[in-house]
């Protein structure tokens, strides 16, 4: 006798089919929306253990599976997830957006429509001065009144773009020319398809401390208002094991092995070892990977021997 296969439904998430197609709003014309979704935490759950039937398991032991799989970095079953989101996004932030090549992409194209007439603009309070340690990233904010005079530049900029563009399009000139002098503040939408372990790896570069803060405030959305209603487990996974969690090279599980020792002499000797203390005049210079482990200390309390 053939085996009668089980009937299935589709699973669904009522937190999240609450949220379908409402927009979240970010920047000050942007926003995410949820179109479609398929899979749960039970699906990640099902791929698991596909290999030993359906058997019958606890609530519990379901979500202690996901953290496992998190843990220990298997990722395959959290591919069994798949989101579709509709987004409206800055050119530029979108420019870093679509580095990330494991979703599905449809743009809204300007070649056939007339182009979103809406930019990004920047608050006067809001302007970033360059990090001195961090080539691509901005530390601190420029005076208000720089600021000021920032922005209303920008505005007149921007209005200037839009109207050259305008009267371009009047004139007959081709959409996909038109174009060419936009800047990069102008406003695209896209769909944007992608399975569950590929929005974390997105998330886990773009939630970071250190990203663009615009595309920060994109991912921090997603992941705090979106993937936390749809896979409730796997987020509190994630957020356990790759946002809050430290990882240590032998360089740094040296030191901190000499610090519990009570040795900070072998602790220094560590650091010397792995190149950590280069000096210039007899002053310690910058060292990036000294710096970073220098922040993980100071998340446990521990002090550095150097310092």
């Amino acid at each position: 006798m053939k085996e009668r296969l089980q009937d299935l439904e589709r699973l669904r998430v009522e937190a999240l089919d609450s949220i379908l197609g409402k927009p979240f709003r970010v920047l000050d014309d942007g926003f995410i929306r949820v179109i479609d979704y398929m899979g749960t935490d039970a699906s990640i759950v099902q791929a698991a253990r596909v290999a030993y039937g359906e058997g019958t398991k606890k609530r519990r032991q379901d979500e202690e599976l996901i953290r496992y799989l998190m843990r220990h970095r298997h990722t395959s079953p959290f591919e069994m997830c798949e989101i579709k989101l509709h987004l409206r996004v800055p050119m530029d932030t979108w420019r870093q957006w679509i580095r990330h090549r494991t979703a599905n992409v449809n743009e809204y194209s300007t070649r056939y429509s007339i182009a979103i007439d809406a930019a990004y603009a920047t608050d006067p309070g809001a302007w970033r001065t360059q990090s001195a340690s961090n080539r691509q990233g901005s530390a601190g904010f420029l005076p208000p009144e720089t600021g000021r005079l920032l922005s209303e530049r920008e505005r007149e900029l921007q209005e200037t773009a839009r109207s050259v563009y305008q009267e371009r399009l009047e004139a007959g000139v081709a959409r996909e020319q038109a174009r060419k002098d936009l800047p990069l503040c102008t406003y695209t939408e896209a769909y944007w398809k992608i399975d569950l372990k590929n929005l974390l790896n997105f998330l886990a570069l773009r939630m970071e401390a250190h990203a663009q803060e615009e595309i920060r405030a994109y991912a921090t959305i997603i992941g705090e208002e979106i993937v936390s209603r749809w896979c409730p487990d796997t987020w509190k996974a994630f957020r356990d094991y790759t946002m809050e969690s430290l990882t240590f090279s032998p360089v740094e599980q040296g030191i901190l092995a000499a610090l519990l020792a009570g040795d900070r002499d072998a602790a220094i000797a560590a650091a010397e070892t792995g190149g950590w203390l280069p000096r210039r005049e007899g002053a310690l210079t910058f060292h990036l990977e000294r710096y970073e482990f220098e922040n993980k200390c100071g998340r446990l309390g521990i002090a550095p021997p150097w310092m």
